[in-house]
């Protein structure tokens, strides 16, 4: 959560950080806000979107080439222009934003006020800057070693950055928990969140470890741990390119994305299935295939649609390699003391690689000595870094906050997994070639659904001012319930929820009328006929159904108001088609409800706090 963008060089720093700032804005954009040092400290935020705080700029000349800026999703107090970042100083002498969470803010707080400080907002982040100013002036010690200092007494989360009045050569950044990039340019540093904000400028960056701290001047930088060990930082190369997080001549970030996924999953797959040789390549799991394919027990942990792709792999692995899968939300496995034995092995699942609930799955795993295997999509993420292994999506970024493309290759990946690991158990090989073969043939099926972009279009208008939906599947395709419903929560703020479909007659089935649209994935699988059986139900009760099914299935026509029919696939790989409808389906009913669909509501894409 949140977007943290800063720069120090020879352009006007506030061009380099409002389109930072536009650039990371999906992180959060309940306000905005700039601190520029030119001799003085100039601090102009606003409440809304980055645009507010854009024409604020406009009517305003700020000069100078040091800055930061911060887009901000409200945790501790309500979006505001008390409450947006940057904070300042009590006697303006220095600027801070913060991503993350203070937990003993409150104590801090407490003490500080005794202490004559006076505050001026609700949030943790104003807490943590009058805490380095006391220890500043205390301790009469330069700000960059008051900021380690005061790192030393907070409890909880932070990636933050500071630049100081009359500190026209300083830029100081510290995280704990909460991303940071430095991009190193000629004679010329940038500081992001993730890589969006650099891209445009350079390619060399140094990921920041947790518990490490940057010092950046006009001619170098350190970096060392917040107890002033020295660090010999690791320069990387970005694989992204400027395309990539633009739109394209697309309206949204959302609607590009679902229409690249023949094209990620094809990076997804290149160079890694072969299926004339009946070969899945997963170079960053070679060492460590024997102890997976070994495993007594798989555990998978994520949350949000990685759950969900999470549970289609709990089939996938259970159905071709035998071993048994449970499959956690993050954010209570590491609160349930969970039981782990030998033996065992823990995948995590982030397109991020930075969630907060995930990132603590695998430090409480690997806390019991439990191998960790991470699937995410950000190169050199966090999560990416500490895991044992692990394999890379190669999606592409992904900048829609509802995802799309990642969850499709969330999916392939958990299917290469599954197949590489059974094909080490005693997978027979036409079956192991079947399913190589299919994924081969993805990325074409999923342009053909694609194509049937405008009669989704039309279905979405039937039902824009739905007030309910239900979605209904069985086997590989509850799931992709879960997840059509997700979708379509999240950017139309319909109210929607998936089930496996013979648990409606358990309850939801109260709710059917004529006015509750209901979904079913009705693909000719081995549980075609219980759901055939689900779908008559629903139209005994005059509810509307719209299906999806395979192409040349003509008997949905006479029961059902819609029928979207998708390329025939084999049961494993169904859920990667019959999702991509439910994708599209969502995001035009939420353009037709004139919703915001890339940055709907208290959502934010990376969540990086509990």
């Amino acid at each position: 959560m949140c977007g943290i963008v800063g720069y120090i060089g020879e352009r006007q720093a506030v061009d380099v950080l409002i389109k930072g700032l536009k650039r990371l804005e999906y992180r959060g954009y309940d306000s905005a806000g700039v601190a520029v040092v030119n001799g003085q400290l100039s601090v102009h935020k606003k409440n809304g979107k980055v645009g507010e705080l854009a024409k604020v700029l406009k009517t305003t000349r700020v000069i100078g080439t040091l800055g930061i800026g911060h887009t901000r999703w409200a945790t501790h107090g309500v979006p505001s222009d008390a409450n947006a970042h940057p904070h300042l100083a009590s006697d303006g002498s220095f600027a801070l934003v913060h991503n993350g969470i203070i937990e003993n803010y409150n104590a801090i707080r407490e003490r500080l006020t005794r202490s004559g400080f006076v505050f001026h907002s609700q949030t943790d982040t104003e807490v943590l800057t009058k805490l380095i100013e006391d220890v500043r002036n205390t301790t009469g010690l330069a700000l960059p070693e008051a900021v380690r200092q005061a790192l030393t007494q907070v409890v909880g989360t932070y990636g933050i950055a500071i630049v100081a009045e009359g500190e026209d050569d300083l830029l100081i950044a510290a995280r704990k928990g909460s991303p940071l990039i430095l991009g190193v340019g000629d004679g010329e540093y940038f500081l992001g969140s993730d890589a969006a904000p650099l891209i445009e400028y350079t390619r060399q960056v140094v990921y920041l470890n947790d518990g490490e701290m940057v010092v950046v001047s006009r001619g170098k930088f350190e970096v060392s741990t917040i107890d002033k060990k020295e660090v010999d930082p690791q320069i990387h190369e970005l694989e992204w390119d400027l395309e990539q997080i633009e739109k394209g001549g697309y309206t949204h970030f959302m609607i590009k994305e679902i229409f690249e996924q023949p094209k990620s999953l094809a990076n997804c797959m290149r160079g890694r299935v072969r299926a004339d040789e009946n070969i899945v390549m997963l170079g960053g799991l070679v060492d460590h295939m024997d102890s997976l394919s070994k495993a007594d027990r798989i555990i998978i942990c994520a949350c949000g649609t990685s759950w969900h792709a999470a549970l289609v792999g709990e089939y996938v692995i259970e159905s071709l390699a035998r071993i048994p899968v449970e499959v956690e939300y993050a954010s209570e496995f590491r609160y349930r003391n969970p039981i782990l034995r030998k033996g065992d092995a823990v995948l995590v699942i982030s397109q991020s690689g930075e969630t907060a609930d995930t990132l603590a799955a695998v430090r409480q795993a690997q806390g019991q000595d439990i191998p960790v295997y991470g699937i995410v999509n950000t190169v050199g993420s966090t999560i990416a870094r500490e895991t044992d292994a692990g394999v890379y999506l190669h999606a592409g970024p992904e900048i829609g906050v509802a995802s799309t493309k990642a969850f499709t290759a969330q999916v392939t990946v958990l299917t290469m997994i599954a197949t590489k690991i059974a094909q080490t158990r005693g997978l027979p090989e036409d079956q192991s070639r079947a399913i190589l073969k299919g994924l081969e043939e993805l990325p074409d099926k999923v342009q053909s659904v694609l194509n049937l972009n405008g009669q989704i279009r039309a279905i979405a208008g039937v039902y824009r001012y739905a007030q309910n939906f239900l979605y209904l599947g069985r086997g590989y395709n509850f799931p992709v319930a879960l997840e059509g419903a997700l979708k379509l929560k999240e950017i139309s703020y319909i109210h929607a929820e998936g089930y496996p479909a013979a648990e409606m007659k358990h309850g939801p089935i109260a709710l059917i009328d004529q006015f509750m649209p209901v979904v079913f994935l009705a693909m000719k699988d081995s549980t075609y006929e219980k759901v055939i059986s689900n779908i008559e139900e629903v139209v005994a009760r005059k509810g509307c159904v719209i299906a999806i099914t395979d192409e040349g299935n003509g008997e949905l026509d006479k029961l059902c108001e819609h029928v979207i029919r998708v390329p025939k696939t084999i049961e494993e790989l169904a859920p990667i088609l019959t999702s991509i409808p439910l994708q599209l389906l969502a995001y035009h009913i939420a353009v037709m409800r004139g919703c915001d669909v890339d940055q709907p509501r208290n959502l934010a894409k990376s969540v990086t706090v509990e």
